[in-house]
């Protein structure tokens, strides 16, 4: 249930941005979030898994559940698990989610991670089920995707195509990993957001792992992030007004303010909005009042480069196998979780020209590390940034007196130093190795772990 402060009507902008005060926590409060998507397939027809397919997830979710997770429902639906403050969750096509509980260390998330990727594994196994962590759907054609049974979902894929020719695939064919890192204040809630606008692209570039959609090459290293571009302009992308001097928490409000709602949420019931802005609905102009849990529900519903809640949402990165979920972890906590490392990304960042970054982001999902404009370089960027992270996390070591995190850095210190990402391997082993016989790719899925250092 949500907490009771929820349902406290609103009535003026004020009460919004309280609300992402109330997300500030002294650093010794800091936590690392993960989540993590996959891809479920029939092994013998290499069908995406349906709801009530056989194999199908219902089965999947109550497998879990009899291994201790508790079930969420809706409509009567088995829709999602949760455990020791972890969730199962399913996205619209099915795509399989961990939200990670909040952890203190990168140690604790990347054993919660292995964990769950061997549990996953193991009833995969038994039921003949495929699991496959690529940032877009390697084979599926859109039409053939069940759709799981959640009226956000029914209510979300009416109202995509009306904003962009790719939302359906968005929802249904793409799969990310994500950290979630906390702020002391919002000065510090300032600094991070525009960190992390400003290196998105590099990270999207590092984790770039979709070069393949229907059965064969797609012409990008990542898919998913051309897909993005693609979605929303109302309500995803890159957000130049964080660089401008006003932003803080309550530009911020006035963002999330004049987006389009999709839905409210009433007695268990989703009522469509029929797009009407958070801010016309604050004014009187809905017949219901809103309260604080709309205003949540709105705040999950954009979908930027990086996203604010009570937390900051790192959203760039392709999903992959367990060691690059603890890589893109480890990144973004030696950059943000020390404050020596931040002060040194932001004087480094803010010395870029806003068109350079947004011309380096539209290369990105084609080009990877190779993405390069006049000013800026994202193989070099990477290198660069990396190593503050390595310091960073050193420190961060030494501070908490735990083992050092940097060595999950590894997989993505050995893509920057090549410069050749996991869409480039899989590529090469495509064109090479498989002689374009893409069922081979299938075969080695799960994706192996790569030996580490």
């Amino acid at each position: 249930m949500k907490d009771k402060e929820n349902i406290i009507e609103l009535s003026n902008k004020n009460q919004l941005i309280e609300y992402f005060e109330r997300g500030s926590k002294q650093p010794e409060q800091w936590g690392i979030g993960t989540e993590h998507e996959k891809f479920l397939y029939n092994k013998q027809t290499l069908k995406r898994l349906g709801y009530d397919t056989h194999p199908g997830i219902r089965q999947i979710l109550k497998l879990f559940q009899e291994k201790g997770w508790k079930p969420l429902f809706e409509n009567e639906n088995l829709i999602g698990l949760t455990k020791d403050g972890a969730s199962i969750s399913l996205e619209p096509g099915g795509q399989f989610e961990l939200s990670g509980k909040n952890f203190h260390n990168i140690h604790q998330t990347y054993c919660e991670t292995r964990r769950h990727f061997e549990d996953l594994s193991l009833l995969c196994r038994e039921m003949g089920v495929i699991s496959v962590a690529l940032g877009f759907d390697p084979i599926s054609k859109s039409e053939d995707i069940y759709w799981m049974p959640k009226e956000r979902y029914r209510i979300m894929k009416a109202y995509m195509p009306t904003k962009g020719d790719l939302g359906h695939d968005m929802m249904t064919r793409t799969a990310t990993i994500q950290v979630n890192l906390d702020y002391s204040c919002e000065k510090d809630m300032i600094q991070k957001m525009r960190v992390s606008q400003a290196l998105q692209p590099v990270v999207t570039a590092l984790f770039a792992n979709s070069p393949f959609s229907e059965g064969k090459p797609n012409g990008y290293l990542s898919y998913r992030a051309h897909i993005w571009n693609h979605t929303d302009p109302d309500r995803c992308g890159f957000l130049p007004f964080l660089f401008e001097d006003d932003f803080g928490f309550e530009r911020w409000v006035d963002y999330l303010l004049d987006i389009p709602m999709y839905f409210i949420i009433r007695d268990g019931k989703y009522l469509n909005c029929n797009n009407i802005t958070f801010r016309a609905f604050l004014n009187g102009q809905h017949k219901l009042k809103p309260t604080l849990n709309d205003w949540e529900t709105h705040v999950s519903t954009v979908f930027p480069d990086v996203r604010l809640k009570k937390y900051i949402e790192m959203r760039g990165a392709d999903a992959s196998c367990v060691s690059h979920i603890a890589a893109l972890s480890a990144f973004w906590v030696g950059l943000l979780y020390d404050q020596e490392a931040l002060d040194e990304a932001y004087s480094i960042i803010k010395q870029w020209d806003l068109l350079s970054i947004k011309k380096l982001r539209e290369m990105v999902p084609v080009k990877a590390l190779h993405a390069a404009t006049n000013e800026l370089n994202a193989r070099n960027i990477a290198s660069k940034i990396l190593k503050i992270s390595a310091e960073g996390l050193s420190r961060r070591a030494r501070k908490l007196d735990i083992d050092n995190e940097d060595r999950y850095l590894w997989p993505i210190m050995e893509i920057a130093d090549s410069g050749i990402t996991q869409a480039e391997k899989i590529l090469h082993k495509y064109k090479n190795e498989w002689n374009g016989d893409f069922s081979k790719l299938m075969e080695c899925m799960p994706q192996e772990e790569p030996s580490s250092h």
